[in-house]
C-alpha cells in the first residue's frame, strides 16, 4: 500500500504532535509490565509458544482486558503458554512495542490503529476485533453553557490535538456551522487540547468552560459540578461507534493464529462474562485498575463511566472509517488506504463456534 508524498508528510506531523493517539488513555507514555499470570498445572502450550505478551490502557475504557486479567481468563484460554500484559498510557507507546515486537497483541483505540497502520504502509498491524463503544461526552459548566448553541464563543478542553476526541469535536463544530482553525484551536469555540489527567483541576479552577473527553474524565468533571450536556454515542448510528479495538501485529498472526484465536476467544468470552456479572465485572476491573495504576476510582466516578461503555465484540468498522474520513475533513490528515486493515477471520470462527452473528469488515479487510 504505497503511500503519497503528501500522505508521508501528513504522518510525519502526526507522529511529531503526536496525532492521532487515544489520549482517552493519555497519561503518559511508558509501559508498566505485570508477569503475574499463573499457569495451569498440566496445561499445554499453545503454537509452541512459552508466552503471549497482551498490552492494553489502565482506563475503564478497556474493561475487556482489565477483567480478562484480573479473573484469569487470557490465561485459562492459552493454558501452558503464559499470558503477559504491559500496562500503557498512551497510544503512541502501545504501537511502537508492538512494531518491535515486545507485544505480540493489543488493546487501542481507533485513531491510533489508523496512524500506525498509516505509517507503516499497512505493514505492521491488523485490526482483528472489538471491545467497547461509548464512552464520551461533552461536559460543560451549567452555570456559563445552558444549551449546545452556548458553546459558541467558551473554552472547552479535548484531550490532544488530532486524537480521536478532539477530531470528533472539531467535526461537530463543523456541523454546527462554526469555524475554528483546527491547529491553533482558534475561532468561535477556543479549543483547549488539556491532558486528560490535568482536566479535571483545570475546570475546577475555571479556566475551562467544559470539556470533550472520554471515559473516566467525563465521570471525573460530573463529580466537581460539570453537566453531560451531549453523550457523542447520540451522533452515531445505534449510538454505536468503537472507542476500542484489539489489534495484533502482521508477523505474529500469520506464525501463531491459533494463539490469537485463543486470545480472541477470552475475549469474546469476558465480554460475555462481564454482561452477565455487571457488578462482578465493575469491581474486578477497578482492582485491576488499581493493582496498574496504583488507584482505584472512586464510586462517584466509576459508576457513571461503567454505564457508559458498551462491549461489542464487533469493531465497528464502518465507524472507524468515518472517524479517519473526519480528520481528513479537520485538515489533519491526508486520506489514508485503510484497505487491508482488518482482518476478523479468526473472530468470526470464534462467533460462528458460539452461534453468535458474524462481524462486517466495512470492505476494508484482507483480500
Amino acid at each position: 500500500m504505497p503511500a503519497t508524498t503528501a500522505l508521508r508528510r501528513t504522518l510525519a506531523v502526526i507522529a511529531a504532535l503526536p496525532l492521532l493517539t487515544l489520549a482517552a488513555c493519555g497519561y503518559g507514555s511508558e509501559a508498566k509490565d505485570d508477569d503475574t499470570a499463573k499457569v495451569a498445572e498440566g496445561a499445554e502450550k499453545i503454537d509452541g509458544l512459552d508466552s503471549v505478551r497482551i498490552g492494553y490502557f489502565g482506563n475503564i475504557t478497556h474493561a475487556t482486558p482489565l477483567v480478562a486479567n484480573q479473573k484469569g481468563f487470557f490465561q485459562k484460554a492459552l493454558g501452558a503458554t503464559e499470558a503477559k500484559y504491559a500496562v500503557f498510557n498512551a497510544g503512541p507507546s502501545e504501537i511502537e512495542a508492538l512494531n518491535s515486537g515486545s507485544i505480540d497483541i493489543g488493546w487501542i483505540g481507533p485513531s491510533p490503529a489508523i496512524n500506525g497502520y498509516a505509517k507503516s504502509d499497512g505493514k505492521n498491524l491488523r485490526i482483528i476485533g472489538g471491545s467497547a463503544s461509548g464512552g464520551v461526552k461533552l461536559v460543560v459548566n451549567p452555570d456559563k453553557i445552558k444549551s449546545l448553541k452556548d458553546v459558541k464563543g467558551k473554552r472547552i478542553a479535548t484531550p490532544q490535538l488530532g486524537n480521536t476526541q478532539d477530531v470528533a469535536f472539531l467535526n461537530w463544530i463543523a456541523e454546527q456551522g462554526w469555524k475554528v482553525d483546527a491547529q491553533s484551536g482558534k475561532g468561535d469555540v477556543t479549543v483547549v487540547r488539556s491532558d486528560n489527567k490535568v482536566t479535571p483541576d483545570a475546570y475546577k479552577s475555571g479556566s475551562l468552560d467544559g470539556a470533550w473527553v472520554p471515559e473516566p474524565t467525563a465521570s471525573k468533571l460530573v463529580a466537581e459540578g460539570g453537566k453531560v450536556l451531549l453523550d457523542e454515542s447520540t451522533l452515531w448510528p445505534d449510538e454505536k461507534f468503537v472507542i476500542t479495538n484489539i489489534i495484533v501485529s502482521q508477523k505474529f498472526l500469520k506464525e501463531h493464529p491459533k494463539a490469537v484465536e485463543a486470545v480472541l476467544e477470552a475475549s469474546v468470552d469476558t465480554n460475555e462474562w462481564i454482561t452477565a456479572h455487571p457488578d462482578e465485572a465493575k469491581t474486578a476491573a477497578n482492582a485491576q485498575l488499581e493493582k496498574d495504576s496504583g488507584k482505584a476510582l472512586s464510586a462517584d466516578v466509576l459508576d457513571p463511566a461503567w454505564e457508559s461503555i458498551k462491549l461489542t465484540d464487533d469493531p465497528l468498522a464502518a465507524t472507524l472509517d468515518a472517524q479517519a474520513e473526519h480528520a481528513v475533513k479537520a485538515g489533519l490528515l491526508e486520506k489514508p488506504d485503510l484497505n487491508g486493515i482488518y482482518d476478523l477471520t479468526l473472530l468470526n470462527k470464534v462467533l460462528k463456534a458460539k452461534g453468535k452473528p458474524a462481524v462486517d469488515d466495512a470492505g476494508l479487510g484482507v483480500e
